[in-house]
């Protein structure tokens, strides 16, 4: 909750200052305000379809398997635009005009990925990659008793979340608390925001508690 509030922050007065500027955002600040945008419901209508879409993918591949789904959608693009190519070819010879092909602007774009494009990204996949390996290692090899046993308690917990939901169903439901999650939150931030911190301190305490009585759990730097 506290990073999208963050996110929301940093992002308005980095959206405003490129305003100013005059010139594009880099397009990582720019897909970061469309996501922004798109969570925080700033256009209705955008986010609708957006949400709308992807909720009615993830029940379709409930439903069906991810090759029946990808050949739904493929087959139905492909209705639409060959229709669309037919009726503007009718119409063009009814009319006797040469407006041309009806997508030469999309076929005339440039869709190629740049290279430079692909090192960034692809270097911020590998340094996250080595970065989860590293934090793997260290918990699994029990560099810090503390932090292996709170991940030995989230797995014991997810054992029970997937014997309840399969993996779609949670990336459902993933879905549809990103999409609801911020909004409630900018709207009840001082109620949550109370609450969280209760809630956090209790933890705080009973955690605290069993460092002391249970011998070779307090931390290193303490």
């Amino acid at each position: 909750m506290e990073n999208n509030s963050v996110d929301k922050q940093e992002s308005e007065p980095a959206a405003q200052h490129w305003r100013e500027q005059g010139t594009p955002p880099p397009f990582c600040l720019c897909l970061q305000l469309q996501v922004v945008d798109l969570l925080y419901w700033r256009d209705v209508k955008t986010t609708s379809v957006v949400f709308g879409a992807a909720l009615l993918l993830l029940l379709s591949l409930m439903v069906c398997s991810i090759v029946s789904v990808s050949s739904y959608i493929g087959l139905a693009l492909l209705s639409v635009t060959i229709c669309f190519r037919i009726y503007k070819g009718i119409l063009q010879a009814i009319q006797k005009s040469d407006e041309g092909h009806p997508f030469k602007q999309y076929l005339d774009q440039e869709v190629a990925l740049s290279e430079d494009m692909v090192h960034k990204y692809s270097d911020m996949v590998l340094a996250k990659l080595n970065k989860t390996i590293g934090e793997l290692r260290r918990l699994f090899l029990v560099e810090d008793l503390v932090d292996s046993i709170k991940f030995a308690v989230l797995m014991w917990i997810l054992t029970y979340v997937g014997a309840l939901f399969n993996g779609l169903t949670l990336l459902i439901l993933g879905l549809i608390g990103a999409f609801s999650c911020p909004i409630v939150y900018e709207k009840h931030q001082a109620q949550i925001d109370h609450y969280l911190a209760l809630v956090n301190n209790q933890v705080k305490d009973v955690v605290g508690k069993i460092q002391a009585k249970v011998p070779g759990m307090k931390r290193k730097a303490e």
